[in-house]
């Protein structure tokens, strides 16, 4: 059996308790949830809380079809199963220890298009948006100057949109963008 990372939205009537509920069915299964975020969607009422587990796919499936089955759950979607697009938020605070470590770590913030939100004589503090890939590559840039402290939100995800001829919404941006540059 394949055992792989599933990143899996469960959207539900937003009502006390809910989240327990879940959690606990994740943990009767001996699942350790990596990542968790909840948030309230655009329709009111209603929020989405995405996890992040490892494990076989047929047990996973099997936990989507115990979770569809829980009262004020709506849908559940195991978005490693399609196209899709995900991120984090991540805050990280770095030690500063002279004049050129501080100029280094603007060049690798600009580089990764993190922004500076907090300045101290011995310390930076960047926030970090993009995908576990990118927040991961920020703290092994950051390693050798001193992580002082970091917090990150846990995943957020959205099925990829299909466009008109069949492509996902990225590759579309991405072709627009290629010939913009050509022009």
């Amino acid at each position: 059996m394949s055992v792989r990372r599933h990143v899996m939205s469960v959207t539900v009537r937003d009502q006390p308790g809910v989240l327990v509920r879940i959690a606990a069915l994740f943990a009767r299964r001996g699942y350790n949830i990596e990542s968790l975020s909840v948030a309230q969607t655009h329709e009111p009422g209603m929020s989405r809380t995405t996890f992040v587990v490892t494990g076989e796919d047929a047990h996973v499936e099997q936990m989507q079809k115990q979770l569809q089955k829980l009262i004020d759950v709506i849908k559940v979607i195991d978005h490693s199963e399609g196209p899709y697009v995900d991120r984090e938020l991540m805050l990280i605070k770095v030690a500063v220890r002279n004049p050129d470590d501080r100029v280094e770590m603007r060049q690798i913030a600009q580089d990764f298009r993190a922004r500076i939100i907090d300045v101290a004589r011995n310390a930076l503090v960047f926030e970090v948006t993009g995908d576990e890939a990118k927040t991961d590559a920020f703290i092994e840039q950051m390693r050798n100057f001193g992580v002082l402290d970091l917090i990150r939100t846990g995943r957020v995800a959205l099925p990829r949109t299909a466009s008109r001829n069949g492509t996902s919404g990225a590759a579309a941006d991405d072709r627009t963008a290629s010939r913009s540059r050509v022009a």
